[in-house]
């Protein structure tokens, strides 16, 4: 029988004082960080590099988590194998886990101030200028405002049945608040808010969860139901899984993706405002503890919430025409299996329903804020300062960050509409940087790597998508399985970028040597970094199973894969202490 949640939920008086007052603090920290931030464009943009590592680690996982992120949860739990649906992206932890043991004290030492900047301590020439205002726009706008729109578009899916408004009132509020937020207080107002969003984000999804158990007649009830039962495993199901689904959402991920695919917060070799979070740290200690405290919350313990109210909005919502049918006013556009985490929302009482709604609006915000910061760093350092206006003051350039910050906010609203649901935003987005990854992460060691590798990873892993997504359907060549089209589009970028890389000129031996001698890479500390990342990674993995299992009440195997956990993590910690290199803010000598 189908437990239909209330069709419409009313806001009462004490849910609009707790959307208030969410307001009321989103905007109070960045308006009181706004004189600091303003000081410059390295504190607006870098908090002057003074962030201690436990809080650039909660602002990262802050930044990973968007509306969308509940939302992608539940579809892909729901219309993607259930739980082990989640390889999909659990797979970065790879990815994340490289970051943290081989690439985040390079980063450190490198001492840019974006990710962009980079291409000119690394390349030469007129190629490493065109490479950095080609990358800084590609990245800062195109990419940047993809990635905005979807995740607005998961807040007008949560907004049409929350609080049942048209998508354009939606889209206005999220834009004079988001230029609020982001626009003021630079990178510094934005960290401290991060604390209080992530702690509101986890508190208002630990009471979702409570309701939702309550709705379906508890945790046992949950894990007992026939329609939920195939759901639960942590693996794919190998005996009896279709092999499309099989390789889609466990082999590629694991064999192929995080290491060829580009996807933001899990940049091979990392990127973006992971890169940019670390760059700001007090020094390459935290840089590297902000990075590995991250990537333990993200994996291991921020999910498993939203995925117990995916789980129940099976029970509640077992077909995409009950939730139609739940809300009737809703555009059938909207409709998809990613409605159903703020479908289930209705079941919340109110009080603790304004609550849940201010946490939703803080995942939304954290995560806009964050790639608002970076793009508009993106435009200023890398385009208007390196390029339009070399003399430009400080309060030139801070102005400039907030202009920018205001058009990539107003653009990524009008063009959410176009999306469709969460997982269709990310294979587009994973299909764009598709075969890339193999350059971000070999570029720091193999010095045959030019300014044309990149461009002609670029280009041709986002003209061979354009392809596939367009011109071969409307050739009418026969439909490709997603995993396919990522297997295609990786095959062309990679024999694009070496055919280019074999046929063009390295950088000059002397921005060659200063490179190295920068960043200091050496091969015994990739080797023990390699090392600790697959140590870091099972250890995280068991971790992770070992949170479900303990709420399916699956009491031997939460035992077993808790104690496998901690020796991993134990052996990883002895690992490190005795073969530890020292910090090397300062240079060496080596």
């Amino acid at each position: 029988m189908t437990l239909f949640a209330a069709a419409a939920k009313t806001m009462v008086g004490l849910d609009w004082a707790m959307v208030g007052l969410f307001f009321f603090v989103l905007i109070l920290i960045p308006t009181l960080a706004s004189r600091k931030g303003a000081s410059s464009s390295k504190e607006f943009f870098l908090s002057g590099r003074s962030m201690p590592w436990w809080l650039l680690g909660i602002s990262m996982v802050a930044a990973t988590t968007s509306t969308n992120s509940a939302n992608l949860f539940t579809e892909l739990i729901r219309d993607k194998g259930g739980i082990s649906g989640n390889w999909k992206w659990w797979a970065f932890l790879l990815t994340g886990m490289l970051t943290v043991f081989v690439y985040a004290k390079l980063w450190r030492r490198s001492g840019v101030t974006t990710d962009i900047e980079f291409y000119e301590l690394r390349y030469s020439g007129k190629p490493a200028a065109f490479l950095r205002c080609f990358r800084g726009l590609y990245l800062g706008v195109l990419f940047n405002l993809i990635v905005m729109a979807f995740v607005t578009l998961g807040a007008v899916k949560i907004g049409v049945i929350v609080f049942g408004v048209d998508p354009w009132l939606i889209y206005v509020v999220t834009t004079i608040s988001a230029i609020v937020y982001a626009a003021f207080g630079g990178l510094r107002g934005m960290v401290y808010t991060d604390l209080f969003l992530f702690a509101l984000v986890m508190v208002g999804a630990v009471v979702s969860m409570v309701f939702a158990l309550g709705h379906v007649g508890g945790l046992h009830a949950l894990v007992s139901h026939a329609a939920v039962t195939p759901k639960l495993n942590f693996f794919p199901d190998f005996a009896h899984a279709d092999a499309d689904l099989l390789i889609m959402i466990f082999i590629i991920p694991l064999a192929v993706q995080w290491w060829n695919v580009w996807w933001p917060g899990s940049e091979p070799g990392g990127g973006g405002y992971i890169v940019q979070r670390m760059l700001s740290a007090k020094n390459e200690d935290h840089a590297v503890g902000a990075a590995l405290f991250f990537n333990v919350m993200n994996y291991a313990l921020r999910p498993w919430p939203w995925f117990i109210v995916g789980l129940a909005s099976i029970i509640v919502f077992p077909q995409l025409a009950d939730i139609q049918s739940a809300f009737p006013k809703v555009d059938p556009k909207l409709v998809g299996h990613d409605m159903a985490y703020p479908a289930m929302m209705t079941v919340i009482p109110s009080g603790w329903y304004g609550l849940t709604v201010a946490s939703l609006m803080g995942a939304l915000f954290s995560t806009l804020a964050a790639h608002i910061n970076m793009g508009a760093s993106y435009i200023v350092n890398d385009f208007y300062r390196r390029f339009v206006r070399p003399q430009a003051g400080e309060r030139e350039l801070v102005f400039a960050g907030r202009a920018a910050s205001v058009v990539l906010i107003v653009t990524a609203c009008a063009l959410a509409p176009f999306m469709q649901s969460a997982r269709v935003a990310m294979d587009l987005t994973m299909l764009i940087g598709a075969g890339t990854g193999p350059i971000f992460l070999l570029r720091w060691f193999w010095m045959r790597i030019n300014a044309w590798s990149e461009v002609a990873g670029m280009v041709s892993s986002f003209l061979a998508a354009a392809f596939l997504l367009f011109v071969w359907p409307a050739c009418g060549g026969v439909p490709l399985a997603d995993w396919v089209q990522l297997l295609v589009v990786i095959g062309v970028t990679t024999v694009s970028w070496l055919a280019v890389t074999f046929l063009t000129a390295p950088a000059d031996a002397a921005t060659l040597k200063r490179f190295r001698d920068t960043v200091r890479a050496r091969g015994r500390d990739v080797g023990l970094g390699v090392l600790c990342m697959f140590l870091a990674s099972v250890a995280i993995f068991a971790f992770m199973y070992a949170v479900g299992a303990w709420i399916y009440g699956w009491w031997t195997k939460a035992a077993v894969t808790t104690a496998s956990s901690a020796l991993v993590f134990g052996v990883l910690a002895f690992l490190l202490r005795t073969r530890r290199t020292p910090s090397l803010d300062a240079p060496t000598g080596v």
